[in-house]
């Protein structure tokens, strides 16, 4: 039995190893949601207010909305990380 927990330890502590992520990991994810917030920001301006009279309309402006909201506050919160990381650095 203390054989079979022997063998298991060592696997487990090679599947737990801490990884560091790319380094163009924060490049990339700020260049999409960049795109995104811009697609949303297209996509609302292309809407017109008379046609928002009929609820059937309101759809994909919701999700522009939405998804733009989201995009920009998660560049907010990758500039935030950014800027804590450059100062203990």
């Amino acid at each position: 039995m203390s054989e079979d927990g022997g063998r298991v330890e060592p696997l487990l502590e090679r599947l737990f190893a801490p990884v560091d992520p790319p380094a163009d990991l924060a490049t990339r994810i700020q260049t999409r949601l960049r795109a995104v917030s811009e697609s949303a920001a297209e996509e609302l301006d292309g809407w017109e207010l008379a046609s928002m009279r009929d609820p059937r309309n309101w759809g994909r402006p919701a999700i522009a909305v939405l998804a733009g909201g989201v995009a920009g506050a998660g560049l907010v919160l990758l500039g935030l990380h950014q800027r804590q990381r450059r100062r203990r650095d």
